[in-house]
């Protein structure tokens, strides 16, 4: 009985889901969480969104960044919840589950790619091609992959402007907030890297490959 429910279950969560579009998400995914690991964090390259605030309050405030990911993360979900409807919320359960499931499998290997700690705009540069193509695939098939592409995203649809143009907003608000505890020097490489990804990711959304439209959200799905 339990497992009839749960198949049922499963199969009404990932009605409207796709093989190519699950297969996408996947791909997605694994982009941008092996540039995350195998760049930004051999680098130390800050980020910004919802992981640059996490390490903004975590260091004026002592909260542990456990605590402070799901709360900032669940704010960001409801408010696109709202505006974008439960579809979204739906296809960025699976992806973002999918992400985390990439950065554990990442974790199990030591780096993949050199360290470019000592090239830092070069690390800057493709960090942000990873992070931009990835996200971008994922969120072209109507998802996100966390809390910043949730904000984004709702930033992009009430004030219809360039979904780039919404991540750089949140990014660089976060990123100027960074410097009451990090170096200019430090940070110069993070807005490199935030704005090749915010591009890209505007590209690789709207990119023309095939006939399918980047999926748009209705107010009335919520």
């Amino acid at each position: 009985m339990l497992k009839k429910l749960l198949k049922n279950l499963l199969q009404k969560f990932t009605e409207g889901l796709s093989r190519k579009m699950m297969g996408a998400i996947i791909v997605g995914a694994a982009i941008a969480t092996f540039g995350v690991h195998n760049i930004h964090q051999q680098t130390a390259i800050t980020e910004g969104g919802v992981i640059g605030m996490m390490l903004i309050i975590e260091h004026w405030f002592h909260i542990p960044s456990s605590a402070i990911t799901p709360i900032l993360d669940a704010a960001c979900y409801l408010l696109a919840f709202k505006f974008l409807g439960g579809s979204f919320l739906k296809i960025s359960i699976i992806s973002t589950l999918t992400v985390s499931g990439f950065y554990k499998l990442w974790e199990q290997f030591p780096p993949m790619l050199p360290n470019l700690s000592d090239y830092p705009l070069i690390a800057a540069v493709a960090g942000g091609i990873f992070v931009g193509v990835g996200v971008g695939i994922i969120v072209r098939q109507g998802g996100s992959s966390g809390g910043d592409d949730a904000l984004a995203l709702t930033i992009s649809h009430l004030t219809h402007r360039r979904l780039s143009l919404a991540y750089l907003f949140t990014d660089l608000t976060v990123l100027t907030l960074s410097l009451t505890y990090i170096p200019f020097q430090r940070i110069i490489y993070s807005l490199v890297t935030v704005t090749v990804s915010s591009l890209l990711i505007d590209q690789v959304q709207n990119l023309k490959l095939y006939k399918r439209k980047p999926k748009t959200f209705a107010a009335e799905d919520a």
